[in-house]
């Protein structure tokens, strides 16, 4: 007789790891259900039925925030280019800064962009009320770092300096002068703005950030960037100048 020795083995319990700290998102499979023990019915039982594992849910907190463009990395240069320059820290009315230089010196683009304005003509006419043409001839850029840059009372637009046109850090504009509501003095009327409505929006355009402490940077150099200012400004003004 032969003795036959059943052994019959339990399953071992499972090993539980350290809690990560309640920040880090946690991705649970979903408990294992007891299967209750059912006879064996030779040719005729069916297997048990079973359901797929629902996919385990993740918590919104484990959602990826949206990523932000990457902040754009421009160079800034000083935007008359001359030898012999002053500027004020002030302005009348709204913030903008007039840079004194003699007649047909050049203006040149502040950091690359793509032109966005352009007047060729003096319709200026003393004694109007402020408008659009107070400037004279004038150019306004959109930089690649989204600020628009805008220079007025020019003596010349330098040829191919049209609306759409890609330009390049201390590219020639045009010629400082005199054209507009330049009382006759030689000097650069400049302003630094966020393009709300990128073409007529002269209020804004003029200016409504101080440029004073972002010319003397680049005067010497330096890469100050104005785009916090303009970006907070437009959020707070909603482009209402």
């Amino acid at each position: 007789m032969t003795l036959v020795a059943v052994c019959l083995a339990g399953c071992g319990s499972v090993t539980g790891g350290s809690a990560s700290p309640a920040t880090t998102p946690q991705f649970v499979d979903p408990a294992e259900q007891p299967v209750a023990a059912q006879s064996a019915t030779p040719e005729t039982a069916s297997a048990p039925a079973t359901s797929a594992p629902a996919a385990p849910s993740v918590p919104a907190s484990a959602k990826p925030e949206p990523s932000e463009p990457a902040a754009v990395k421009v160079k800034y240069v000083f935007p008359v280019d001359a030898s012999n320059v002053d500027w004020h820290n002030t302005h009348s009315k709204y913030p903008g800064t007039d840079v004194f230089v003699d007649c047909g010196s050049r203006f040149v683009a502040t950091t690359s962009g793509t032109v966005l304005e352009v007047s060729l003509r003096d319709r200026y006419v003393k004694g109007n009320p402020d408008g659009p043409f107070n400037g004279g001839l004038s150019v306004a850029i959109r930089g690649d770092d989204g600020v628009r840059y805008y220079g007025s009372h020019l003596s010349k637009v330098q040829s191919g300096i049209t609306p759409g046109t890609k330009v390049k850090a201390g590219q020639l504009l045009g010629l400082t002068g005199r054209t507009g509501n330049a009382s006759n003095v030689c000097h650069v009327h400049y302003g630094i703005s966020p393009p709300c409505a990128e073409t007529g929006d002269w209020k804004v355009r003029r200016g409504v950030v101080w440029p004073y402490s972002y010319l003397a940077s680049w005067r010497k150099g330096g890469q100050k960037s104005p785009v916090a200012a303009v970006e907070s400004w437009e959020k707070k003004s909603d482009c209402k100048a």
